[in-house]
């Protein structure tokens, strides 16, 4: 048996308090879940569960998101879900255990995806009413508590990146996600959401056109006074959800499906938590060492853009070409609604290679604990 991947839509990513933030992450759910079977064409009773990625599991995004994303959809009660927290990679993760489960006989047809409403459920909002996920025997052991934006000084440290590069990476990703809004290539892969007020949201909201690095080298740098990271080559909060519709090659089918894509190869590596953002380059060798891939057989490699000095350290290390890294920008651009960032990606992805016969592509993003899952993509013909 096999699985492949035959349908994916996200959401616009919206701005911190933007156009998506007066909606309940739940009905934000509802809105891809909903959206994705009717692009299908199937029953909704016909999914055997929802796998649904989610970083901050609290208040409005607690007690199992997943369910409530399914019954606030309107779809049957029996219709199971399970949230998933690998922190960033939470909803990468949701499609790698989808598939797994399909290709174990567990599930014919199974819904991967995820969702964040950073501007309802601030970063930090689950230890807010006290104490800490951090342990005496974790602090015992590393003398340290892990902070992303810390880990990011170090790795522009330790791979010897410039302010100055690190900004013009980020213009960059302004430059490429405002070409592909443009050229409407986000148009096909997003489901337009409607608020109570009836204002409909189409497109993405956090490009910045125009940026440069001359504009971004006036900001004032936040983790480091002779550091290089700022708000302009960082990820953006946002809010946004994605979902990926994963199932079985006789499900296809039976139920006339056209398969777009299957996993190739899926890993999940762990480095060292206190950089924490460096293991997506482990992944990367690792998924390209199971597969029996090389570089040159990959068209388009996705690095999640947490901060400049991921991909960029990422690049200098496994050494992918400039003109494959994120052709239609990242999350410095588009935004990082964390617990559905991955699903966002992975629909990008996929549309990218449909669109451009790319065979291969990988993706892979940096995750709290200093972990990075590492998933590449095959199209099917």
């Amino acid at each position: 048996m096999g699985a492949v991947i035959v349908e994916a839509v996200r959401t616009p990513v919206g701005k911190r308090n933007g156009g998506l933030s007066g909606i309940h992450p739940v009905d934000l759910s509802a809105v891809v879940l909903q959206e994705l079977v009717k692009r299908a064409g199937i029953a909704p009773e016909l999914i055997e569960d929802v796998i649904w990625g989610c970083v901050g599991q609290v208040g409005e995004q607690t007690h199992d998101i997943a369910r409530n994303a399914v019954l606030a959809a309107g779809w049957p009660e029996s219709v199971p879900g399970v949230t998933v927290d690998r922190q960033c990679g939470s909803s990468q993760q949701s499609l790698n255990f989808a598939v797994a489960s399909v290709l174990a006989g567990h599930y014919e047809a199974v819904v991967a995806g995820g969702v964040e409403s950073m501007s309802r459920v601030p970063m930090g909002a689950a230890v807010a009413g006290g104490g800490s996920p951090l342990s005496p025997k974790f602090t015992e052991r590393y003398h340290a508590s892990p902070n992303q934006g810390i880990g990011a000084e170090i790795m522009a440290e330790k791979w010897a990146l410039s302010r100055a590069e690190v900004d013009a990476f980020s213009a960059r990703s302004h430059e490429r996600a405002a070409a592909a809004q443009d050229a409407g290539l986000f148009d096909a892969q997003i489901v337009p959401v409607t608020l109570p007020d009836g204002t409909v949201v189409s497109k993405d909201e956090g490009i910045r056109r125009g940026t440069t690095v001359e504009k971004l080298a006036g900001l004032k740098t936040v983790f480091k006074e002779d550091g290089v990271i700022h708000a302009g080559n960082s990820s953006q909060i946002s809010d946004g959800a994605a979902a990926l519709l994963i199932v079985s090659d006789e499900f296809a089918s039976k139920h006339g499906l056209t398969p777009i894509a299957r996993v190739h190869t899926a890993v999940v590596a762990g480095a060292d938590p206190v950089m924490m953002l460096g293991a997506p380059i482990p992944a990367t060798e690792k998924a390209l060492q199971r597969s029996g891939l090389t570089i040159d057989d990959i068209g388009v490699f996705e690095v999640n853009e947490a901060f400049a000095p991921v991909p960029m350290a990422w690049q200098k290390e496994i050494g992918a070409p400039d003109e494959k890294l994120n052709p239609n920008g990242g999350a410095i651009a588009l935004g990082h609604p964390l617990g559905g960032s991955g699903a966002r990606i992975l629909t990008d992805l996929v549309f990218h290679m449909r669109r451009n016969d790319i065979r291969y592509g990988l993706q892979t993003m940096c995750e709290g604990g200093g972990q990075a899952n590492a998933t590449i993509l095959e199209l099917v013909k």
